[in-house]
């Protein structure tokens, strides 16, 4: 036995001389009474002991049934113990050496595992169970060798204490919040908002006030003491529930996206524990609940045939124990609880249906008793929630008529005989009338009944259904979830100042201290001991889509469709200046002026007002009202003397700066307004000319239209249109930023909707480069370029959105995929993004899921990323199928050797000069033999692209290209992800009919109609030359290069050629020689190689 293992094994024997059987105990932080250490005790299985049932007024007795100990609220981590126990059991010794590699070993493994769940990528994987888990002290009871034993012990104690999941106290998940991770490009820093719709569970109330909820996919535990909050990222869709076990040890998550995850959660740590994958994959999960010793979890999907599953989570199965199907008439289930006694028996209800079930390890039966008004004469209303009776005979539904139904358990004929009582197998009792107001909650709390209704009540009711206490003054909206803490309160005294109970000596109701959110984002700390009331959230509860950055200090401003306007300082993370303008005016969008003197805010209702930035009061006496539709853009000027706002009617509108005659003071008035546009405009930007000071405004729209307006020339009621572009040909453009001075050359940044980003000189307009972007599952939506670059070494930043990913992109722009990166910040859709004026911080809204998430930059990370994916051409190498070494590239190769033959001339018998290059001329036909089939427009923009690439710096055009250059044209220029059928379906749905067969098609004279006179139109002689060669009745080859086509016949012959119909098939496979049927496998696999890198 080595010496640290002595010395380890004699400390540990010390402390536990006596102790024979080890106990483990979970360490908790002693913070209150209510944190005291627990001994676990051992569980196995679920209960099969059934509740004492009312039989002819008596109780009958369960005979010849053991008699056990109440199970711990910690039954679910002993669980996990005791399968570590038994695998040790029947392990032989290991040596010193085996054991600290392993040791070694299980740390990478725990350390890797942690983290890809901070990733956000949802691998979470059973490795990291089994790193946290089985990581958890193990004693072997194999006592035939007592040295070894020990020793063994010892080992494997020591162990236990390294694992973060077995020594964590209630503050260890605050531990290391002083400094915000940065390991990862972008980080999460913080969460503004919550989904009221989730109940918020009060986790901790002693010394520090900790609660968990739900923001978007992230569940977040927040301490409103420290005002700190710890993030659990794991889920790539929207947390649908949340549920919190008995002695708020362990947190269970679902989601409704396509993988259904079910993730296990340790409060104390932090870590997640166990996951579930498609656990409901249709529909996903829409309620969860957690057993009262924490060692199931029972879930209800949300798919048109609901499912209800249990799960033992504490055994590491991604298979449910046992499910039921439901009927559909039962309505959408989406409320279940746990009987706290016998975790077999569990209730859910939807609005209109309470289901009773009962469970063992094979099979899940349950029973929906009927009710209906009819039932007790009475109107029952729509049910809320349901609760167990503490006698475990009854049960009890809150309805939105204010009454509670009394279920209780029917005794079948045959229970005189030796045939079991079945407890789910209940009926309405009876139907009782509490109060006039809809009862929106239900739940028990020491022995008292708990509701929560519309008008903001809390009332306890004792097991008789008599009113104890009641909170009416909490002044609140609907009350949606009410959570107690697990510290029992200070006994009633003299010192104490409880509320008085609604006996006749109105004794003090001492109850433990709760939490009540709101369905209007209100949470609420409710103190019982001197009634105090503490707000500690007030959230958004309508879209948030209004962001803005104050330019030189560290603030926020944020508007929801609520009316509320919040100014954050983000470095404290609160809130110091609020407004509230209303429902009837929702905030759509937000902008500081570059002074931050001013904050601009337009409404959805077309109206503009403009704002002190520091008090939020109005700097002019009434809103500007101009446009029907809603305000989509709001910007400055750099000079703050222009206001530009653009709104859903495709009108631009300048407001402008004036100086008062008298005092020197300024007001602002409307100017002009145009509507220069046909489509939704995407961006407004303000600029600078390059040769003066004076602003430039320019406006993009979906209708590919840039069009920039002379300010200068402009007059009140006219404003001027200096330039109107169309510029592209069939691609969307979504966005656009002016690019950074990286360059001699002024360019404007414009991502499209083919994932491409395209430079344009800022003067001319002209399309200068094509590049690829970002390909992250969508198009990039709104890019923010970071205010701090260098000139010195070139470089910059930009932040970007896409449907549901934010990103960084390292400048300059070069079709590198390497130098971006993108993870998911809101999966129901991102609806803004802003970044900080120092670039550290980037925010994103998150539109419908009523959040704004803060990131941290870690820029030197991304640069890291890049600089581990190559240089020079290796990146774009490994963009081509088979990299250097594949087929293409040799493909490639031959193509540009052929082409200097071509150019030198097939015939000649002159020496052949081999050179590097090609001419810019020969760049099409290669482009077309390598399968891109570019239009003529975008020919031109790439021979533009490297005629003048060194134009700025030599004043020479460029006329020849080598391999490296060529390579990088064509990855940026070709499509994203491949030839699509998808757009060629979509052409033939607008332009021709449906068949017979219910195929999209189009007459053979009208397609060679269209392609004569539209679009790129081709003449009758180039129709017919094309066609014969497709076809194969002019092949090329000969003596020419391209084939010469006679015209005589040819009529005739396309018409034997080619159908009378032409179907989407036809026109793919049969005209073109497309692999008609690897169309779709080839884009979804680029597109899955695209989102993994």
């Amino acid at each position: 036995m080595s010496e640290d293992n002595a010395d380890l094994q004699e400390e540990e024997m010390s402390c536990n001389a006596v102790v024979q059987d080890v106990l483990l105990q979970v360490h908790e932080e002693e913070t209150g009474k209510c944190n005291e250490i627990q001994t676990i005790s051992p569980t196995s299985g679920p209960s099969q002991e059934q509740s004492p049932e009312a039989t002819n007024g008596e109780l009958e007795e369960q005979v010849n049934e053991p008699v056990t100990e109440e199970e711990s609220p910690n039954a679910a981590l002993e669980e996990m113990f005791n399968d570590v126990r038994k695998k040790e059991a029947i392990e032989q010794d290991v040596t010193d050496e085996e054991t600290s590699q392993r040791g070694k070993d299980e740390k990478e493994d725990r350390n890797s595992a942690q983290v890809s769940c901070e990733n956000c990528d949802n691998d979470i994987t059973e490795s990291l169970v089994s790193g946290e888990i089985n990581n958890c002290v193990s004693i072997s009871h194999d006592v035939n060798d007592k040295e070894d034993a020990e020793e063994k012990a010892v080992i494997e104690v020591s162990a236990a204490e390294a694992s973060l999941v077995y020594t964590a106290t209630p503050r260890t998940v605050f531990e290391d919040e002083n400094s915000i991770s940065t390991d990862k490009p972008l980080n999460l820093a913080w969460s503004f908002g919550m989904n009221s719709n989730i109940p918020i569970y009060n986790l901790h109330d002693e010394e520090h006030q900790v609660a968990v909820y739900v923001s978007a996919h992230t569940a977040v535990i927040h301490d409103f003491t420290l005002n700190r909050q710890r993030h659990l990222q794991g889920h790539c869709s929207c947390i649908s529930c949340l549920c919190v076990s008995e002695d708020r040890r362990w947190i269970a998550t679902g989601d409704q996206g396509p993988e259904s995850v079910i993730i296990v959660w340790d409060s104390f740590s932090g870590i997640p524990v166990h996951t579930i994958f498609h656990s409901h994959p249709h529909g996903g999960v829409i309620a969860i609940a957690m057993s009262h010793n924490a060692k199931y979890l029972a879930t209800i999907g949300g798919g048109t045939l609901q499912k209800v599953c249990i799960w033992d989570w504490t055994s590491g199965s991604e298979r449910p124990i046992c499910t039921a199907e439901l009927n559909a008439q039962f309505g959408l289930q989406k409320y279940i609880i746990f009987n706290p006694e016998v975790e077999t028996q569990l209730i859910t209800n939807s609005e209109t249906q309470v289901i009773f079930y009962s469970w063992d390890n094979s099979s899940l039966e349950y029973v929906a008793p009927p009710l209906n008004d009819k039932t007790f004469n009475k109107a029952v209303g729509v049910f809320s929630q349901s609760v167990f009776d503490f006698s475990n005979v009854r049960s009890l539904t809150a309805t939105s008529a204010g009454k509670l139904v009394v279920w209780e358990t029917t005794n079948p004929p045959s229970i005189r005989t030796k045939s079991p009582i079945k407890p789910h197998k209940k009926k309405a009792l009876k139907l009782m009338h509490l109060q006039k107001d809809a009862i929106t909650v239900l739940t028990t709390h020491d022995r008292y009944y708990v509701t929560g209704d519309t008008r903001g009540h809390v009332k306890f009711y004792d097991q008789q259904l008599q009113l104890v206490n009641w909170y009416s003054h909490l002044n609140l909206t609907p009350i949606h979830s009410i959570s107690f803490s697990k510290c029992p309160p200070i006994a009633a005294s003299e010192k104490t100042r409880y509320p008085e109970d609604c006996s006749i000596k109105g004794d003090q109701f001492a109850i433990s201290n709760f939490i009540v959110s709101t369905l209007d984002g209100m949470v609420l700390h409710v103190f019982t001991d001197g009634t105090m009331l503490k707000k500690v959230l007030q959230e958004p509860t309508e879209a948030v889509h209004a962001l803005a950055c104050h330019p030189s200090k560290t603030q926020i401003a944020v508007g929801s469709y609520n009316g509320i306007l919040k100014v954050w300082d983000y470095k404290d993370r609160k809130s110091f200046v609020s407004r509230i303008f209303g429902n009837d005016k929702s905030l759509h969008c937000l902008a500081y002026d570059p002074k931050g003197v001013f904050l601009a805010a337009g409404f959805t209702d077309g109206s503009v007002l403009i704002l002190d930035a520091v008090t939020l009061e109005n700097e002019t006496k009434e809103a500007f009202k101009y446009a029907k539709g809603s305000i989509t853009h709001v910007t400055f000027s750099h000079t703050s003397h222009h206001l530009a706002t653009a709104d859903q009617e495709f009108t631009v509108t300048l407001f402008q700066q004036i100086k008062q005659n008298s005092g020197g003071h300024t007001s602002w008035e409307y100017f002009a307004r145009y509507r220069s546009h046909y489509k939704p405009i995407q961006n407004l930007i303000f600029g600078i000319h390059l040769d003066s000071n004076e602003p430039r405004l320019l406006s993009l729209g979906r209708d590919r239209m840039l069009v920039e307006y002379d300010l200068t020339n402009s007059s009140k009621d006219h404003l001027v249109i200096q330039s109107s572009d169309r510029i592209d040909q069939s691609t969307v453009p979504q966005c656009l930023v002016w690019y950074p001075p990286l360059t001699k050359e002024s360019f404007i940044l414009v991502a499209n909707d083919e994932y491409k980003m395209k430079l344009y000189n800022a003067t001319t307009k002209m399309c200068r480069k094509t590049l690829l972007g970002p390909t992250f599952g969508s198009p990039i939506r709104k890019m923010e370029v970071f205010s701090s670059y260098s000139q010195d070494t070139g470089k910059g930043y930009l932040v970007y959105i896409t449907d549901d990913k934010v990103g960084l992109q390292i400048l300059p722009v070069d079709g590198n995929p390497h130098k971006t990166m993108a993870l998911i910040c809101h999966p129901d859709g991102v609806a803004n993004i802003v970044c900080s004026s120092d670039g550290q911080y980037v925010f994103t809204a998150g539109g419908k899921d009523c959040t704004v998430i803060m990131w941290k930059t870690n820029l030197q990370s991304l640069e890291a990323v890049a600089s581990l994916g190559g240089e020079d051409l290796i990146p774009f190498y490994g963009m081509l199928p088979g990299g250097r070494h594949g087929a293409l590239f040799k493909e490639l190769e031959d193509y540009f050797y052929y082409a200097q033959l071509r150019n030198q001339g097939i015939d000649t018998m002159e020496t052949r000069q081999v050179s590097t290059h090609i001419p810019l001329k020969e760049v099409p036909f290669i482009m077309r033999a390598l399968g891109y089939y570019p239009t003529e427009q975008e020919v031109e923009h790439m021979l533009n692209e490297v005629k003048f690439s060194e134009y700025v710096n030599t004043g020479q055009q460029v006329t020849h290209i080598n391999l490296g250059d060529f390579i990088k044209l064509y990855i940026n220029h070709r499509p994203a992800f491949g030839l699509c059928l998808k757009e060629l379906q979509q052409a033939f749905q607008v332009l021709g009919f449906t068949n017979e067969n219910g195929e999209q098609a189009i007459n053979r004279g009208h397609l060679l109609q269209l392609l004569q006179t539209r679009g790129e139109h081709m003449t009758e002689e180039e129709l017919a030359d094309y066609l014969t060669t497709l076809l194969g009745l002019n092949p090329e080859g000969g003596n020419t290069e391209i084939g010469s086509s006679n015209s005589t016949g040819i009529a005739e012959l396309l018409e034997q050629e080619i159908p009378e119909e032409i179907s989407t098939d036809v026109l793919a496979a049969d005209i073109l020689g497309l692999p008609v049927h690897g169309f779709d496998e080839y884009e979804e696999q680029s597109q899955n190689q695209e989102v993994a890198s």
